[in-house]
């Protein structure tokens, strides 16, 4: 078998192995699909049937990789015998050859997240419940968490804890929603991306003769990711593996990132729990990356107590340190990746597509965007919309156009009921069709309706009025008020942050996050170096039109990669920028509370590293903005994790001058109800940088301070040590504070401690 002639020794044991239970741990750029792919045309080579194999897969594109790669080796019509593809698709298949004992019908829809998220929409409005108490992001998750923990309707209106959870939280008509939500479904002859998973697992423990049924169809079953299952696709291999055990699990427990999808890491970890007798196969030579990336990021993850041990290696070149890059504002981040990509193309020949900018969070791309564009660099959003595009973006910016313009109508037809107010489509389309007869604009006919013959009740008349009297009062202060000022009231008045703020989802605070990027970025507008001048929102309108007036999108062209790590996991570029590395940003302040959330977040920052192959960039900011406030940032803990032999730190020139920023003594950290930190109590405070050593401080010895050290310095605080030279008792070190770039001290004078 010449294929196998490709693959090293630990992945041709893996790929070889035939029969009994199989892990495959796979560090990051190790060649696990080509493990995946080789084993699988091994299976067929050795004489199992085609249609007794299933493979499971995260996405669809791995999917038809591997099918085509299979295929190449063994034959197209053989290789379209394989069960292969996500587990949804798989199921979805069992589900509709299976699907009258569920008493569905064998071409029942499936329902997108969208679709599933109107429909919970209408049943809330039906049952007539508080739509702003029950957001549909909110209620479509926990229908979603209940299903992937295989909680029914019945049980969850039956379980004690979650009804006494829900009632805690101010939210006990979930269970009547959910209830309404299946019936609603069944009725329709519909399921959900959660009900393939559901069901499935319903069919295979109410139906023994099916499950024997598939136990022995599927022989060999292989699952990639497998760090990445939740419990439901869990519980569904562990069934279907039990006739024969011929299981083999792919994956990474150091790239498990997808808690807050459900996944959990514990079932591959305890793998061996489950198959006593199984084999572990580790492949840990990296082929993607230099020696400085691999062993940096071997550096971060041995932090992790809950891990797998392994000890991944390369064989490949050297290759240059990682530069570390500090930066006065999350602005001049964004002109330093922009500069440093402009570069790096001109001097090396790379093309946009070479490039990737990775953040923690997609509001963060705003700075990038705008810095790219300004040098003309082609880029893409992954994983996300372009910043200016993203939904609630552009229902703010409506409104400041609606403000600046009272006739623009395409941003009244999209603000007039956001939030939510009371007037309907009903109402809307008399307003418009009152407007096209008699050729005026939507904004004249809602001032005076009487004046153009429509007749509405009191209530209707009074939201109009109400509508009409808040636009008008910001647009009589746009010449007199300074842009943010009246952005951030904008955004408080109309009731946008109370909206966002009230819906606690993953998608939710994403969307929350933005809305307070743009008003920092509106701040930095207001800010800005200028002749002096009040800087208005109209002004930053016409910035921000000419900003995101792009040509049409044409995927031909090569572009610069902006995307979250999450939506990074899989993928490789030369060339990385990894920003935001600081504390509350990431590790995210969320992910603070326990050690499983920590690790979580060290394993993001792992995998992140790992998608460089030969260039890697952190950087962070000493100050960013947050609702209008700028705040002292201390970098990542996780940048101090790394050996410093393994990075570059910044140049000692001097930090570009800044016009330095004023602001209201009171802080304006809006909490989610768009307080302040000063009248909400119950916010916690962000994370201050330790500028002092504390009060009982003592030096150390120096003649014992060497390379690679942290020390605390009594007056520059935290430390690394990047070299030292000379002998006590005129020994010197050259030291990198955070917060004030290179020193060289003598140490025989200096007053420094050592940390580690």
């Amino acid at each position: 078998m010449e294929f196998l002639q490709e693959l090293n020794k630990p992945q041709l044991e893996a790929a070889t192995h035939i029969n009994g239970p199989m892990m495959v741990i796979a560090g990051a750029g190790s060649g696990k699909t080509r493990v995946l792919t080789y084993r699988i045309a091994h299976l067929i080579k050795n004489g199992v049937d085609p249609f007794n194999i299933i493979s499971l897969t995260f996405t669809n594109k791995a999917a038809r990789e591997m099918k085509t790669r299979i295929s190449d080796i063994i034959g197209e019509n053989e290789g379209r015998n394989i069960w292969m593809g996500t587990f949804h698709s798989i199921f979805s298949r069992i589900l509709r050859i299976e699907a009258e004992k569920l008493n569905y019908p064998s071409n029942f829809t499936i329902y997108d997240t969208q679709d599933t998220k109107s429909l919970i929409k209408s049943i809330i409005k039906e049952l007539g419940i508080d739509e702003k108490v029950y957001k549909v992001g909110m209620v479509y998750g926990r229908i979603s968490g209940a299903k992937n923990n295989l909680i029914s309707a019945v049980n969850y209106a039956t379980n004690p804890e979650i009804q006494e959870e829900d009632k805690r939280t101010g939210k006990p008509e979930i269970g009547r929603i959910y209830k309404a939500y299946v019936q609603r479904c069944f009725r329709s002859g519909a399921m959900d991306f959660d009900d393939l998973l559901f069901n499935t697992n319903v069919l295979l423990r109410d139906f023994p003769e099916v499950l024997v049924k598939y136990q022995h169809k599927f022989k060999y079953i292989l699952v990639d990711e497998y760090q990445d299952t939740n419990f439901s696709q869990y519980l569904i291999i562990k069934q279907l593996a039990a006739a024969h055990e011929n299981i083999c699990v792919v994956g990474d427990d150091a790239q498990s990132i997808y808690s807050f999808r459900g996944a959990n890491i514990q079932n591959i970890l305890n793998f061996q729990k489950d198959y006593p007798d199984f084999k572990i196969y580790k492949l840990e030579q990296n082929y993607r990356s230099s020696k400085t990336i691999v062993e940096a990021a071997n550096n971060v993850i041995a932090n992790n107590k809950e891990q797998i041990p392994k000890e991944v290696w390369t064989s490949n070149e050297e290759g240059e340190k990682i530069k570390l890059q500090r930066s006065l504002s999350d602005n001049d981040e964004g002109v330093f990746v922009a500069n440093e990509i402009f570069n790096l193309k001109n001097n090396k020949q790379l093309s946009n597509d070479k490039f990737a900018i990775l953040y923690r969070t997609n509001a963060q791309s705003r700075s990038f965007e705008e810095a790219l564009r300004r040098l003309n660099l082609a880029y893409k959003i992954y994983g996300g919309q372009s910043f200016y595009q993203r939904k609630e973006i552009k229902n703010l910016l409506a409104y400041f156009r609606l403000a600046a313009n009272n006739n623009d109508e395409e941003a009244l037809k999209r603000v007039i009921n956001y939030p939510a107010r009371g007037i309907g489509k009903t109402s809307l389309d008399k307003l418009t069709i009152a407007a096209n007869e008699n050729s005026t604009s939507l904004w004249e006919v809602i001032k005076s309706p009487s004046k153009f013959g429509l007749k509405f009740n009191s209530g209707t008349l009074n939201k109009f009025e109400s509508f009409y009297s808040m636009i008008r009062s910001f647009s009589v202060r746009l010449d007199s008020n300074d842009a943010y000022d009246l952005a951030k009231e904008m955004a408080k008045t109309t009731g946008i942050l109370k909206e966002l703020g009230g819906d606690k989802t993953p998608e939710g605070i994403s969307r929350f996050e933005n809305i307070q990027e743009l008003l920092n970025g509106i701040k930095e507008f207001s800010d800005s170096d200028g002749d002096g001048d009040l800087k208005k929102l109209s002004d930053f309108l016409i910035d921000v039109a000419l900003l995101t007036d792009a040509d049409a999108d044409d995927d031909s062209e090569p572009k610069v990669s902006l995307m979250t790590i999450h939506a990074a996991k899989g993928l490789e570029f030369p060339v990385v920028f990894l920003v935001g590395l600081e504390e509350n940003l990431f590790p995210s302040q969320l992910s603070l509370n326990s050690r499983a959330d920590l690790e979580e977040e060290r394993r993001l920052f792992y995998v992140a590293i790992t998608r460089a192959e030969k260039t890697l960039v952190l950087s962070y900011a000493q100050t960013r903005f947050r609702w209008g406030n700028l705040i002292q940032c201390e970098p990542s803990r996780f940048v101090d994790e790394i050996d410093a032999q393994f990075l570059e730190f910044p140049s000692k020139t001097t930090e570009p001058k800044r016009k330095a920023f004023s602001f209201d003594q009171e802080r304006i950290n809006f909490s989610s109800t768009g307080k302040s930190t000063s009248q909400n109590p119950n916010l916690k405070p962000v994370r201050k940088l330790k500028t002092s050593p504390p009060s009982n401080f003592e030096s150390d010895d120096a003649s014992l301070i060497a390379t690679g050290m942290e020390v605390m310095h009594e007056k520059f605080g935290k430390g690394k040590v990047i070299a030292t030279e000379g002998e006590s008792p005129n020994k010197k070190a050259t030291v990198f504070f955070p917060r004030v770039g290179h020193k060289q001290l003598l140490l025989r004078f200096a007053k420094v401690k050592i940390l580690n």
